[in-house]
């Protein structure tokens, strides 16, 4: 009934579904990886994808190394057969995989709100724990600029009885004048904290989307991604209304048919697992490098040596994962080597 009236349903208690894509030859890296960070229940893989289901933040997830993406699974079914001559009846196969089971949509686009919201109020939690600290730093610049002032005061009228009350008045002024725009202060934020959440709590019909497709084997002879990316965004649009967007959307649609499966989800994160801030130079794929050093079972404590490490990525991943250990390049090795032979000679 909650699909029926367009009501999202609620969150498994059991963990969520996710699936990511992995290089061809890393998947087994991948199903090691999930069960040993995440205690991921559910493993399975096909061929450039690894499902699994857990419970893990986003803080958790942003941590698979072997992984490309990360996607938020919202269908996984048999793939759409293309043996009618019709190419009417297979786009009408391809738009069940939204009108058939709408609940499942609902609930997900529901399970990626709360995702992203835990996410934002963890960030609003931590800049509030800053904000105090910034308004006693600017009332210490206050109080410190009035210092030269206070004090040349003093001297002039230190023996004035007068003077000495209007500073007193003056001073319960100001605190009173502080107390009052610290109260506006906090009001205005909580203003737009109230703003901001209510513009969160958008329906369901306010979202706009894109769709990213891709299509291999049969159904990619018969139809290109372009058509099947359209097919399946008019279904969103009538199904639940939403708006199409292609430049700045709120969500994005990926869907991926071919000969042994049809799958749909929502990407997580915006920017790939695979891309890496503390990787300036591309060189040898992220997750290569990090399947590699993972294969040295490295200890801490331990010497990773690269005599022949080019742009040193499997190092760099190396020092990421495993920071109690020490990585050595080819000219650091050279100088490690050179010092220990003059050590035992000696």
């Amino acid at each position: 009934m909650a699909a029926a009236r367009g009501e999202p349903g609620p969150r498994p208690a059991g963990g969520v579904r996710f699936f990511c894509t992995a290089g061809r030859g890393l998947e087994p890296f991948l199903m090691r990886e999930v069960r040993a960070r995440l205690a991921a229940t559910q493993v399975e893989y096909v061929s450039g994808k690894v499902f699994f289901t857990t419970c893990s933040d986003l803080n958790m997830l942003k941590k698979l190394r072997s992984a490309e993406r990360l996607f938020l699974l919202i269908k996984k079914q048999f793939p759409v057969t293309v043996s009618s001559p019709s190419k009417g009846k297979i786009l009408n196969e391809v738009q069940r995989l939204i009108n058939n089971d709408p609940g499942s949509w609902l609930e997900a686009i529901t399970i990626w709100k709360s995702l992203l919201e835990v996410d934002t109020e963890k960030e609003k939690l931590s800049q509030r724990t800053t904000k105090p600290l910034k308004r006693k730093v600017r009332e210490d610049e206050i109080i410190i600029s009035k210092k030269p002032q206070i004090e040349e005061m003093q001297k002039t009228e230190e023996n004035c009885m007068e003077c000495q009350l209007k500073k007193q008045t003056e001073k319960d002024v100001l605190e009173q004048r502080d107390s009052t725009t610290r109260r506006e202060r906090l009001h205005k934020d909580e203003c737009q904290d109230e703003v901001q959440q209510a513009a969160n709590t958008h329906t369901q019909a306010d979202l706009t989307f894109r769709v990213s497709c891709r299509c291999s084997g049969a159904i990619g002879k018969a139809f290109t991604a372009q058509e099947i990316g359209r097919i399946i965004g008019i279904a969103l649009m009538k199904q639940f209304g939403w708006k199409a967007d292609l430049r700045n959307p709120d969500l994005e649609v990926f869907v991926h048919l071919n000969d042994i499966y049809s799958v749909v989800g929502i990407p997580v994160f915006r920017a790939p697992l695979a891309s890496r801030t503390y990787i300036k130079t591309a060189g040898l794929r992220s997750t290569i490098a990090w399947a590699m050093a993972s294969l040295a079972e490295i200890k801490a404590g331990a010497f990773v040596l690269d005599p022949m490490c080019g742009l040193g990525t499997i190092l760099l991943e190396a020092a990421k994962e495993w920071p109690n250990c020490h990585c050595l390049q080819k000219v650091s090795m050279l100088l490690f080597l050179t010092f220990h032979l003059e050590k035992n000679l000696s």
